[in-house]
């Protein structure tokens, strides 16, 4: 089987979201090695997560690694260019979902083990730390917007070939700053396929005592994102193309 764009966006994605969402779990889920571990040790997970998925991404014939339709359609906006869109996020979207249950499987036992329903959704799916609709929708649309303008600068030409060689550790340490800074609110999806592809699969696999999805919520995850990546894509078009 040849290499290809879509091929690239799917197993990267998948290999983002096994190892993202595999670091919470690793930390929420009960009788792991990492029980308890905290919040530095996920947004730590999930830069790295970031990082492999770029270099997985771009070994399968990822052209782009975006990985995130919200950066998907930011640059198609700061291009006009928009012949990606469909493809690239039907296979982030598949990507993401494959990944999620990757995690179900890498977890297993621990599923039963541990009581709390909403320490088993978190390990697929965002949430907020204090539920206001307003407040959330911001916190993800400002974190996507600069998620989206951190990679504006690491791929700006002013950068050259060292853009290329250290661009996927760059884009680690943007989403490990961003996590750390702006993640405590919503959990920092800034990506609809993050969050709706592994709800999805939290609400479809016999995840013991699982409980709701919370679907009531996951316009948020979806929604923010977006809108961030539309005004940073307008933003990038305007003054840094």
């Amino acid at each position: 089987m040849h290499t290809s764009p879509f091929l690239g966006e799917l197993i990267g994605t998948m290999v983002l979201i096994l190892l993202g969402n595999g670091v919470v779990a690793n930390v929420v889920l009960k009788q792991t090695k990492g029980e308890s571990s905290g919040w530095i040790v996920i947004t730590t997970g999930w830069a790295f997560a970031v990082t492999m998925g770029v270099f997985v991404s771009k070994a399968f014939g990822g052209m782009d690694a975006h990985l995130n339709p919200a950066v998907t359609v930011a640059f198609a906006v700061a291009t006009n260019d928009f012949s990606h869109i469909v493809p690239y996020i039907t296979a982030q979207l598949i990507g993401a979902f494959l990944g999620a249950v990757l995690v179900w499987l890498q977890y297993l036992p621990h599923w039963a083990a541990t009581p709390d329903p909403g320490a088993k959704l978190a390990c697929f799916a965002t949430g907020p730390a204090i539920r206001n609709p307003l407040a959330n929708f911001l916190s993800e649309f400002l974190a996507t917007l600069v998620l989206i303008l951190g990679l504006s600068g690491i791929s700006s030409k002013n950068l050259g070939e060292l853009a290329i060689g250290v661009g996927p550790y760059l884009v680690g340490i943007l989403v490990w700053s961003i996590g750390l800074s702006l993640g405590g609110t919503t959990g920092y999806a800034m990506s609809p396929a993050r969050d709706f592809s592994p709800r999805l699969a939290h609400a479809l696999l016999p995840i013991p005592g699982r409980g709701s999805s919370d679907w009531g919520y996951a316009w948020v995850p979806i929604v923010g994102p977006l809108v961030g990546a539309i005004v940073g894509g307008l933003l990038i078009r305007l003054f840094a193309l």
